[in-house]
């Protein structure tokens, strides 16, 4: 019987608007590479999902400041690379990119997904206790204020509150305190599979993969869903 369901913020609940693809496209045009929002995509999807997986090895918060500057440097290379555009390893061209995105950023801000509000309604409406976990190391509740979650939502576990990154075990028993529920009786849905799936498991929470932009169609130990909707067909 489940009775709590942890969600993952970034790219589960919400993502970013203007959309990022929009902004790393406009960054590039000002410094001289013409590449369109569409073609800008498929590298960014890879380049999450690398810097995703590096960070479940070891948190990149925790790096030192130069080995931080090589991940994001390796982050805007595979952008490139997979829009076809060879800069090399240019440290010179990689960092001016690296400081125009930072620029344009400031401004980018959170939006739901339009399938968020309308499940998380039909979850409270079973009774679950409805937990988010973050990696943000922020506090959440004015932005989920916001955004029309605070009834929805019954608690927030970050990074920052806990000390401890997903995939580590201390986020998720933080959930499962939270939520006064055992590991069997909680379900985790978040984009990420090193740190989402792989990390609830860990700790003996079922996981819910949830696959927006088809990134992981090799993963079978889970399952793997492309809207929130989706999600009710697990509750069981």
């Amino acid at each position: 019987m489940i009775k709590a369901v942890f969600l993952d913020w970034f790219n589960t609940l919400a993502h970013y608007h203007p959309p990022r693809e929009e902004l790393q496209s406009q960054a590039l045009r000002e410094l001289g590479i013409n590449i369109s929002p569409q073609k800008i995509i498929p590298g960014l999807l890879l380049a999450d999902r690398d810097y995703f997986e590096e960070n479940a090895t070891f948190p990149i918060r925790k790096r030192s400041p130069e080995e931080q500057a090589k991940i994001y440097s390796r982050y805007q290379q595979t952008i490139l690379t997979e829009a076809g555009v060879n800069v090399g390893n240019d440290p010179d061209i990689l960092g001016k990119i690296m400081k125009k995105t930072r620029e344009l950023y400031k401004g980018i801000r959170f939006v739901l997904f339009d399938d968020v509000l309308s499940t998380l309604k039909v979850l409270k409406g079973q009774n679950l206790t409805l937990g988010l976990l973050t990696n943000l190391d922020t506090d959440m509740k004015p932005i989920c204020r916001e955004l029309g979650l605070e009834p929805y939502i019954d608690f927030i576990v970050t990074s920052g509150e806990v000390g401890a990154d997903k995939p580590e075990p201390a986020i998720f028993l933080a959930a499962l305190q939270k939520a006064k529920a055992e590991a069997s009786e909680a379900i985790h849905v978040g984009d990420q599979y090193k740190l989402d799936a792989v990390g609830a498991m860990g700790v003996g929470i079922r996981p819910i993969l949830i696959d927006r932009y088809n990134s992981y169609p090799e993963v079978t130990d889970c399952p793997r869903i492309h809207r929130l909707t989706e999600l009710t067909e697990y509750l069981q």
